[in-house]
């Protein structure tokens, strides 16, 4: 399957980080460093946790957030999309894989109350025309 190959290539390039894993999740997957939830598998795209400062660097790359479909709504998360060229490089992509995680350890994460939100086809959205 694609994916799972795709999976594996990330891991891959993450080998230098101890304790990263991918977890199956509404039909994507999750990557984490010991506990803390930094990217996102989907589509063959790989997106990682930002805040306010390092999401300059993937929007000034043309870079757009994870979103998905909930309640016929698009949902924007705070995770963007890695730069073909970063993923590519396996010690650049360690280095802004433990800037997503730093951001992830010091966000404490939100657990929404009852069912968790069916997370379908993610598009890509440029900077301009995301929601939150």
């Amino acid at each position: 399957m694609p994916d799972d190959s795709f999976r594996e290539f990330v891991l891959d390039q993450l080998s230098a980080l101890p304790d990263v894993r991918a977890k199956a999740m509404f039909g994507a997957h999750g990557l984490y460093a010991g506990e803390h939830f930094f990217g996102i598998l989907d589509e063959g795209r790989l997106f990682f946790k930002t805040d306010a400062q390092s999401q300059a660097d993937y929007l000034a790359r043309g870079m757009g957030p994870f979103t998905y479909e909930m309640k016929g709504k698009t949902m924007t998360m705070a995770y963007h999309e890695v730069p073909p060229d970063v993923l590519e490089q396996p010690q650049e992509l360690t280095r802004w894989a433990r800037r997503a995680i730093q951001v992830a350890a010091t966000k404490p994460g939100r657990r929404a109350k009852g069912k968790s939100p069916a997370l379908s086809r993610s598009r890509r959205s440029r900077a301009g025309a995301s929601s939150s």
